[in-house]
């Protein structure tokens, strides 16, 4: 299934009222984050979308290499929202992913804290969040998200012991088209919660794969191990340790163990 991403073809029938309204394709792009973040510093409107049918230099967190085939969706969502709402930007964005897939597919992916997406413990999308903070003001914040749609992951060894695709799960291809528009949409009506901070953090709590797993984070320097309990209100996990602490980890590497 080829779908046609074109900008005219997303646009029809999409019912947002900014998100993907405007939208910029590449065939082919070193990476879409890159572009969005040189059309947010020309002064890109919110909502403006950057889409590649493949990238040659994705990228996730740690500046790790991300695999971007032709079957593979990958976007950047360039927003301006308040600086009180950055904390909330990883639980809309992986909401709106698990929202869309479970709408597009009748799949159950999860999440695992902080930015992956997982369907039966396997990773099917990463997510990665940019923000320009200028003394104690937001110019802009990105969004980033790449999902393996119609990928066979055999093909890719590399990634094939932790990663798999919305196709080998299903068995038959998935319409990028169709997945696209639904994130669009619920990225705009979560954006638009974003004031009801309390029932964002609740619906992402709910998809929290991690929490009440024995888990290990590794934070480069030190590893944490112990029962993830909960997160707090700015998305931070709240680690048990084995000698009854609770540690608050930022930002780390977990492994579900």
């Amino acid at each position: 299934m080829d779908d046609d991403l074109s900008p005219e073809i997303i646009l029809q029938n999409l019912k947002t009222q900014f998100i993907g309204q405007k939208i910029i394709y590449f065939p082919i792009l070193d990476s879409t984050m890159e572009a969005a973040r040189r059309e947010a510093l020309w002064g890109a409107e919110a909502g403006t979308v950057i889409i590649a049918e493949q990238q040659s230099g994705g990228r996730g967190r740690l500046q790790r290499k991300w695999i971007s085939p032709r079957g593979g969706l990958a976007l950047s969502i360039i927003l301006r929202p308040n600086i009180d709402h950055l904390p909330y930007m990883i639980m809309i964005s992986s909401l709106a992913v698990v929202n869309s897939i479970q709408a597009i597919t009748s799949l159950n992916p999860q999440i695992k804290w902080p930015n992956d997406i997982l369907i039966n413990e396997k990773k099917i999308c990463g997510i990665l969040i940019e923000n320009d903070l200028r003394q104690n003001s937001l110019h802009h914040a990105i969004i980033g998200i790449g999902i393996n749609v119609n990928m066979h992951i055999s093909d890719y060894p590399e990634i094939a012991s932790f990663a798999t695709s919305l196709s080998d799960q299903i068995g038959r291809e998935v319409s990028k088209l169709d997945l696209l528009r639904q994130v669009l949409i619920e990225m705009e009506r979560l954006y638009q919660l974003l004031s009801q901070k309390e029932y964002i953090l609740a619906q992402w709590k709910d998809n929290l794969i991690t929490l009440g797993q024995s888990i290990e984070i590794n934070m480069g320097n030190k590893i944490y191990k112990g029962i993830a309990e909960s997160v707090s209100k700015e998305g931070n996990l709240l680690l048990r340790q084995k000698n009854g602490t609770l540690v608050r980890i930022v930002a780390g590497d977990v492994t579900l163990r």
